[in-house]
């Protein structure tokens, strides 16, 4: 007898647990059916759901950004999870990544998910602008060939990736193509991505009458947060759905990763903004996973998630997150694209992701920094970067082979 109530009491702390984070999607046999008896209401509860703007797609707030994982494995058991949305990018892993997403979604109905990818064209780092030769042959392809990747005869968001100026959002020859991929049942919604200059983007996005969706960085680290609410609201007014990202600012607060973010108290944060839909954090693991979706237990900051977030919004802490603000381009003497290398080294690491920093570093010249002869660098870094190092520590990856970048 005893012996039956121990396991029953333990079925029921397993059960109330993982419902409480993730829903029963991920319980097995009798627990499944134990807590979905008991718990139907509370999942409901758990999972906080917003409007992805004229879209009208409602998805869980916590979403996956699947950059992190090219483990089919891991995306599945975020689906049975109760995740619903996966954002990816055809230049993730070199394919990779859309390919572990295209075996994790075999066999799941295609209006259980909402999949999203992103096509990236070359353009010049610094000015922002797609080059005069830019043609739509090339992104069509691209896009085709992630929609096979994918396995998949259409995705619910197409963005235009990296995109940080005017011209390049409203590039004309790409901007068609995506419209002719809607109305051929390829695409659902037009998206912009973006993690620079994001607050003209998202008017620009807004005004153009073109898109759908806009996918910013946003976060607490940002020292422009004022104007960034304010462009949240003027493109959610539009319409426009807005989805977050890099919303833990660069995860770590120290090259040496000896102090995280709080990633509640971050996660938080971009939710106290309600024109926020649902932000993408990448996780890799089971337990990152559930860290995540237990925010949604209960969005209100804590007060010590609260004062976390004061200490580490103050602007002595450099910590890794770039804001790619660009104020140090007319500072840099050799003229530098110093946005990008400090991009590549919160990837490298805060995300632990050397291979993303390798790709976004593929159009710097490293093979000669100025930096060795400078006794002193003359950027004064709103962050508090010590932009001179940052670089010496990033420009290290030019001597590894990329296949070693994993």
């Amino acid at each position: 007898m005893k012996k039956q109530a121990l396991n029953k009491s333990r079925r029921d702390f397993i059960a109330k647990g993982i419902t409480g984070l993730a829903g029963t999607a991920i319980l097995p046999g009798a627990l499944r059916a134990e807590a979905e008896e008991k718990g139907a209401e509370e999942k409901e509860k758990k999972f906080v759901s917003r409007t992805l703007g004229k879209t009208g797609l409602k998805l869980p707030v916590i979403s996956m950004g699947c950059g992190r994982s090219d483990d089919p494995d891991m995306i599945r058991a975020a689906l049975d999870a109760g995740i619903v949305h996966l954002d990816t990018a055809n230049t993730y892993s070199n394919g990779r990544n859309e390919e572990a997403i295209g075996q994790a979604l075999k066999g799941r109905p295609r209006d259980s998910f909402v999949i999203a990818t992103k096509i990236y064209t070359r353009q010049d780092n610094r000015t922002g602008l797609f080059p005069k030769d830019a043609k739509p042959e090339e992104f069509i392809g691209k896009f085709d060939t992630s929609l096979k990747r994918l396995g998949l005869e259409h995705v619910d968001i197409l963005y235009l990736h990296d995109i940080i100026k005017k011209e390049a959002a409203l590039y004309e020859p790409f901007l068609t193509a995506m419209e002719k991929f809607k109305k051929e049942g390829k695409i659902r919604f037009i998206g912009l991505a973006t993690h620079r200059n994001e607050a003209e983007m998202l008017r620009v996005a807004a005004d153009s009458k073109k898109y759908d969706v806009v996918l910013t960085a946003y976060n607490f680290r940002q020292t422009h947060r004022a104007e960034m609410d304010k462009a949240i609201q003027y493109a959610a007014d539009a319409g426009i759905g807005i989805i977050a990202m890099k919303v833990l600012a660069g995860v770590y607060m120290d090259r040496e990763r000896t102090e995280k973010v709080n990633v509640k108290a971050a996660l938080k944060w971009v939710f106290q903004n309600k024109n926020i839909c649902t932000a993408i954090p990448g996780f890799a693991t089971h337990e990152e996973m559930a860290l995540d979706l237990s925010v949604m237990e209960n969005l209100a900051l804590s007060p010590q998630e609260t004062a976390d977030l004061e200490k580490w919004q103050a602007q002595f802490m450099p910590a890794l997150y770039c804001q790619q603000c660009e104020g140090c381009l007319a500072q840099c003497s050799a003229d530098l694209d110093i946005p990008t290398l400090m991009r590549s080294y919160m990837y490298a690491y805060g995300y632990r992701r050397p291979a993303q920093a390798g790709y976004a570093l593929r159009h710097v010249d490293l093979s000669r920094l100025p930096c060795h002869d400078c006794d002193e660098c003359g950027i004064r870094c709103t962050m508090g970067f010590d932009v001179r190092q940052k670089i010496m520590d990033i420009a290290r990856i030019k001597d590894v082979p990329a296949d070693f970048l994993v």
